[in-house]
């Protein structure tokens, strides 16, 4: 089927390997000449940088101090995983939805919002704020993705007892690059707070945000609902595949993953 999407549900891996997948997933994408998605976690815990975020920062976060650092091939702020979901999409730049790129990322976060409606989790889209000040616009941007804001980040609303009050908390963020010949897009759904983080660095969960006597669904019943909102978003359907992508492109995964491990890559900025 023309508009189908190719969905591989990939184990756990290091952090390395998870990013040599990626960018096998974006060299596969290309020569397929459609969407393809990728679904994984990380064991052991670690920090991927964006990838033009500086390596010294991530050092200097007390937080996440112990953790093994990757760096990944797309933008945004350093995230913590080990307690997310993430997830890559790979779509040549002459497809329709490389060439709208604004369109995949609207498809991803306003899917996830609807599928947690599902299960009575409430959950919004960030709205825009107003004009910029001289001031907030040469502001630098938190290191963690999880302490920014952009339009169309997936937020909940904090019911932990004596937070009710606080600003809506961030549990899905997603970054976009444009590669040669694709559009890479990687997103992190945080499902509960990460033990291996500390301090401010320690970001609530869905499971801690929703509140007392909300139903947390499993998360393939979570991830299968949101994938088939995606797809209809898209005008598309979800074609899940079996066994792992990273495990059929071993030797092309392993060869990448090899650059992704060297200290002298992720520390080059």
């Amino acid at each position: 089927m023309a508009n189908s999407v190719p969905v591989w549900w990939d184990e756990q891996a290091a952090g390395a390997t998870n990013m040599g997948a990626d960018e096998a997933l974006v060299a596969e994408a290309v020569a397929r000449g459609m969407l393809l998605v990728r679904l994984y976690g990380w064991q052991p815990a670690a920090v991927s940088l964006g990838a033009f975020q500086r390596f010294d920062d991530a050092r200097q976060c007390s937080g996440i101090a112990s953790l093994p650092v990757v760096r990944r091939p797309s933008g945004g702020g350093a995230i913590i995983h080990g307690s997310d979901l993430t997830y890559a999409a790979a779509v040549p730049k002459h497809h329709p939805w490389g060439s709208s790129p604004q369109r995949l990322y609207d498809a991803f976060h306003g899917a996830m919002v609807e599928a947690l409606a599902g299960w009575k989790i409430v959950a919004s889209l960030h709205p825009a704020a107003g004009p910029a000040t001289p001031a907030a616009a040469s502001a630098q941007e938190p290191f963690l993705c999880f302490d920014r804001r952009a339009v169309g980040d997936v937020v909940m609303p904090d019911r932990r007892l004596g937070r009710e009050q606080a600003p809506p908390a961030k549990v899905m963020g997603s970054a976009q690059r444009r590669l040669e010949g694709a559009v890479l897009q990687h997103g992190s759904l945080l499902l509960t707070a990460n033990a291996a983080a500390s301090g401010s660095a320690q970001h609530p969960g869905i499971q801690e945000l929703a509140g007392d006597g909300v139903e947390i669904p499993a998360i393939k019943d979570l991830v299968s609902r949101w994938l088939e909102l995606v797809a209809t978003s898209l005008g598309a359907s979800v074609a899940l595949q079996t066994g792992s992508f990273a495990g059929a492109a071993r030797s092309e995964v392993d060869r990448l993953a090899e650059r992704f491990g060297q200290v002298r890559w992720t520390a080059r900025r």
